[in-house]
């Protein structure tokens, strides 16, 4: 699971179910205080699920991605 390292809102979403995902790649961008945080990656992974869209608010710890 890929998990929001800090509040804010979902600004762009970049990966989809079946992507396969590396290391360090950024799988969501956040938008808090007028700047734009990426989550990334910390394992590798195919998506299975992405729990979050574009403009969802989500708060530090909520899960984004699952991977499988």
């Amino acid at each position: 699971m890929i998990r929001a390292s800090m509040a804010g809102t979902v600004w762009k979403v970049l990966v989809k179910p079946g992507d396969a995902v590396v290391p360090g790649q950024d799988v969501v961008i956040l938008e808090s205080m007028k700047m734009e945080i990426p989550i990334t990656a910390e394992v590798g992974g195919t998506v299975t699920a992405v729990k979050v869209g574009e403009g969802d608010f989500v708060n530090e710890g909520d899960v984004v991605v699952e991977l499988g």
